[in-house]
């Protein structure tokens, strides 16, 4: 894994991407970088990682166990990023679940909180 790319598609190796976010050992310091990282914590299964960058007042709408279910249940292929201004990041998730192609379109809302970036909601295509 240390030396694969990044499964969010940004053209870096993993451990030179999306992992200190994964291990806690740094924050992301924009909308895209965190959204990136969240595709790619779906993509490896880390639901937690999901849940801690869910906008603390709305983690009770997410669960674990179904966030989980979801992200093991669908083959992720690539993130496109569509766009990216102010806390504001619109992309598509390409899947395939029960071997049929899937798009995830998403305009995606993230805000700071105690000076970290989160994830607030999101508007589907």
């Amino acid at each position: 894994m240390e030396t694969e790319l990044c499964r969010c598609c940004s053209g870096l190796k993993y451990v030179d991407c999306c992992k200190s976010y994964h291990q806690l050992q740094a924050d992301a310091k924009t909308p895209e970088a965190l959204m990136r990282s969240r595709y790619c914590a779906y993509a490896l299964h880390l639901a937690d990682y999901i849940v801690l960058t869910t906008h603390p007042n709305l983690r009770h709408l997410h669960q674990k166990e179904t966030i989980l279910a979801w992200a093991k249940a669908n083959s992720w292929l690539k993130l496109e990023i569509c766009a990216a201004e102010n806390n504001i990041v619109e992309f598509k998730a390409y899947y395939l679940h029960q071997n049929s192609m899937q798009v995830h379109h998403e305009r995606s809302t993230f805000l700071v909180y105690k000076q970290k970036w989160f994830y607030l909601d999101g508007e589907y295509f």
